[in-house]
């Protein structure tokens, strides 16, 4: 594997881009426009010049790996590459068409790879004339500084593409600490369709009364750098409204998130905006406590006559928890991933999950399956189903480490034995 290109110079791609570059690889990075292009490039100088600033790199770094980065407008530019990786706007149409160029232009044999991280790959690869030659490589954002990398086979991806798709991953990862997961196609994949079941229990806690704060210090207390409230602040409340709308327009009868969408008509984004759940102070990051918040929060408990209680700090951190798990069993069970561990490995590496808890289905293992779901059963709505798998494994006395996915959809024994996965 040669040569690699990656396609969008925004905050993804040139992240992309810097792994590759770190790992003393060449890069050449394509964008349709010169100012767009010539921007990216600049981030990425600066990125390394922080690190040379903070004592992390020598002050001869920076220059020998820009020399690797190619900048092009041309897509006969990158013609030659190995393997191709779109980082354009989430957008099917958008990625529709850079997927039709790259299908004309690359060579035979060469991996085009998306970097989506809630479209369906399959229908991305259905866009091309070589589907087998397309799967998902999902990196975290930001992408030069997280670990986690969810290599996403698609239904028509050929075994040598994933074998040499997850091979590059591995000398990557060796040399900028990377680790790859396989997993197959579902929405959000396997991080991010856990992290939205996740969204689901702090959205009950707030319609029951509990405060952000309260959840985010039992969520920090339990080991979290950040509790799903600064952590939407963080990311931006709107990233996720677009996709609650989008939820909304293809499930009509679908329950609302009615406080958070208050928040966001508010113009309350987080940090971007300078509020969020909390208020920010320009230039700083500090979450502070805001009184405007109070009022969505007042307002749908006075609409829905809620009832008043007090929530422990290890309720709360069973129901966001508890939930996680569930949905993990749901995506063992469908073969999106292969064993309980490699989900242990994407919320460590890439969920921001402490690390000696091990897991979210470790740590479900650990606590007991029986618990687990007596639990969940009285934390959640009644018209909730618990996961078959926790259901099954818990009448059994067994623990999810005990499960592997019973569909063919990741099946890493047909790979070559010499690749590490999880």
């Amino acid at each position: 594997m040669d040569t690699v290109a990656v396609i969008g110079a925004g905050t993804m791609g040139g992240g992309i881009a810097m792994n590759f570059l770190n790992a003393g690889r060449p890069v050449k990075i394509l964008e349709t426009k010169q100012e767009a292009l010539e921007r990216g490039i600049g981030v990425i100088r600066r990125n390394y010049q922080a690190q040379v600033d903070k004592g992390k790199l020598t002050s001869d770094v920076p220059d020998q790996r820009m020399k690797l980065l190619s900048p092009t407008l041309n897509y006969a530019d990158i013609a030659d590459c190995d393997l191709v990786i779109e980082a354009v706007f989430e957008d099917m149409d958008v990625k529709r068409a850079v997927l039709t160029q790259l299908d004309d232009m690359m060579k035979p044999g060469a991996i085009l790879a998306s970097n989506t991280s809630t479209l369906d790959v399959a229908a991305i690869a259905a866009i091309t004339t070589r589907p087998a030659d397309v799967l998902g490589m999902r990196f975290f954002s930001p992408a030069n500084v997280m670990a986690l990398l969810e290599v996403v086979r698609g239904i028509k991806t050929a075994d040598n593409v994933l074998a040499i798709a997850l091979a590059i991953a591995l000398a990557v990862g060796q040399r900028v600490g990377k680790t790859a997961v396989v997993s197959g196609v579902c929405e959000g994949f396997i991080g991010s369709r856990m992290l939205a079941k996740y969204s689901f229990a702090p959205r009950d806690l707030l319609e029951s009364v509990a405060t952000p704060i309260q959840i985010d210090s039992a969520m920090e207390d339990f080991g979290l750098a950040m509790g799903p409230f600064r952590m939407a602040d963080l990311a931006g409340n709107d990233i996720v409204l677009a996709i609650r709308k989008r939820h909304y327009a293809e499930q009509p009868d679908a329950r609302r998130d009615e406080i958070t969408d208050t928040l966001c008509e508010m113009g309350r984004f987080g940090q971007k905006t300078g509020a969020g759940w909390y208020d920010y102070e320009q230039g700083r990051r500090d979450a502070m406590p805001s009184p405007v918040v109070d009022w969505p929060l007042a307002s749908f408990h006075k609409r829905n006559q809620t009832l008043s209680r007090t929530f422990e700090p290890d309720e709360i951190v069973q129901r966001l928890i508890f939930a996680l798990a569930d949905e993990g069993a749901r995506i063992l069970e469908e073969g999106i991933a292969l064993r309980a561990s490699d989900i242990d490995v994407v919320y460590t590496s890439g969920c921001d999950f402490p690390r000696h808890r091990g897991g979210p289905m470790l740590y479900a293992d650990t606590v007991g399956l029986d618990t687990v779901l007596s639990q969940l059963c009285r934390f959640t709505p009644a018209e909730w189903e618990p996961a078959p798998l926790l259901v099954r494994l818990a009448a059994e006395g067994k623990a999810f480490n005990h499960a592997r996915a019973t569909k063919d959809m990741v099946d890493v024994t047909r790979l070559p034995n010499y690749l590490y996965i999880s």
